[in-house]
């Protein structure tokens, strides 16, 4: 059993070293909805759990033959024998299943089960979707600023060498500050060029609500508009009732019509019970999703409660204090965080709590610090972060050179020191700027 889902094994791994890039609710979507609706897919492809799929009464009929056709042709229940009476008197042995007038009755065909997987894979991709498009905005822009930190932050067990091992250089304590600055740049100079980042995760956000809730009116409509309160049958009548829900919508044995020619050349028709396996995996699937999708929309909802706080209110130092405690719980100086988000947007905010999500306290602490102090309480710039680059313009304009300042180089440029770093010294050279040092 466990060889049939070997392929999904791989999206259920733990990696706590991996940069974290959202939030719970976006892992809910793309990770375990994603999972959940591949293992359902497995399951109906995979005949060893429930056998054949169908079987009918054959009589004179060749068994695959029949079995076959009544598959791929709708089969049908009589809705006039779809009760819970007849049913619990004994006038009928399964709900749907009686004598049947082809002029007066009227009748439900079944179809769904022949697109089950394709519908499951479907709705699966789909959950998948968002987190594509957002990984692709994102850009990797998280992945190499905390790669960078994290080498910057095995420096504090050592004090005056460097140490290698293998192809990691962990730099000393005086190499770490050389790194620090210059990531402290690439981090300006990120925060200034990606001012849609934040519009960009919150229109993900929304693309799975979307997304959530086009996936419950598709399946609905897939199921004969009987999704939507599926659960709530289920629960009220499932050990009260001798028919429920469940037996409406994915009935266990249905009615199929057959035609085949005589040996005169006469039409005969053959009506004929079919078994269907194949429901019996249907309904639990169906009524595990119905459960699932009422969690994920309740939490999905919540999760864009808190979004909407943290857009109104992300300039409030108590706020901002608590959300990245949240993230990551640490200790932070008030001062320095609140001379760092009253120079902030949406999408720096933003970028500063996925950072506090993959930091240690250590690090952030020094990320915080040394943004505070190119963030000066200046009441004639709105932005700092913009001003911190109009600044260096203005100062190589009176130099005559960009070679000194990195900001004005390509952003390829400006990565160089967070991930290739070699011979313990720093890549890019100190701008007139970098005088602040680490706190002690």
């Amino acid at each position: 059993m466990l060889s049939t889902f070997a392929s999904v094994k791989q999206y259920l791994k733990f990696d706590l070293s991996r940069v974290i890039i959202d939030n719970i609710v976006f892992k809910l979507h793309y990770r375990w909805t994603f999972v959940l609706l591949l293992v359902a897919t497995l399951l109906i492809t995979s005949r060893q759990y429930i056998g054949e799929h169908i079987q009918c009464i054959s009589d004179n009929v060749v068994a695959p033959v029949i079995n076959t056709f009544c598959f791929f042709t709708p089969t049908f229940t009589v809705v006039r024998h779809v009760n819970n009476t007849a049913l619990e008197s004994g006038s009928i042995f399964q709900p749907g299943i009686g004598p049947y007038n082809r002029n007066e009755d009227k009748i439900k065909r079944h179809a769904y089960y022949q697109w089950v997987p394709f519908v499951l894979f479907a709705q699966a991709l789909c959950f998948y979707m968002p987190h594509m498009l957002w990984k692709k905005w994102e850009g990797g822009r998280i992945k190499a600023l905390v790669y960078g930190l994290r080498m910057v932050g095995l420096t504090k067990y050592l004090k005056h060498d460097s140490m290698r091992i293998g192809k990691l250089n962990i730099p000393s304590m005086a190499e770490a500050e050389e790194r620090v600055i210059n990531i402290r740049r690439t981090m300006i100079d990120r925060m200034r060029l990606n001012q849609s980042w934040g519009a960009h995760l919150v229109f993900a956000e929304l693309l799975n609500l979307f997304n959530l809730l086009l996936q419950i009116y598709w399946t609905h409509r897939f199921l004969g508009r009987e999704f939507l309160t599926l659960g709530i049958k289920v629960l009220r009548e499932r050990w009260v009732d001798k028919m429920d829900a469940l037996d409406v919508v994915f009935p266990k044995v249905t009615k199929c019509t057959f035609y085949k020619y005589g040996a005169s050349g006469s039409l005969q028709e053959h009506d004929t019970l079919c078994v269907m396996a194949l429901n019996i995996m249907n309904e639990k699937i169906y009524t595990i999703l119905w459960f699932w999708y009422a969690f994920l929309l309740t939490v999905t909802v919540l999760g864009l409660l808190w979004r909407l706080f943290t857009v109104f209110f992300y300039k409030n130092v108590t706020f901002s204090k608590w959300s990245l405690y949240w993230a990551k719980p640490g200790k932070i100086d008030e001062s320095d965080l609140k001379s760092v988000i009253q120079k902030c947007n949406f999408s720096n905010w933003m970028f500063l709590f996925f950072l506090r999500t993959n930091l240690s306290e250590f690090l952030f602490q020094k990320v915080i610090y040394h943004l505070a102090s190119e963030f000066p309480n200046d009441p004639i710039h709105d932005n700092d972060i913009n001003d911190y680059k109009a600044r260096e313009r203005e100062a190589a304009g009176s130099s005559g050179s960009t070679a000194k300042y990195p900001l004005l180089e390509s952003l390829d440029t400006v990565d160089a020191p967070l991930l290739h770093h070699r011979g313990g010294a720093s890549v890019a050279p100190k701008s007139p700027t970098d005088g602040a040092t680490l706190p002690a």
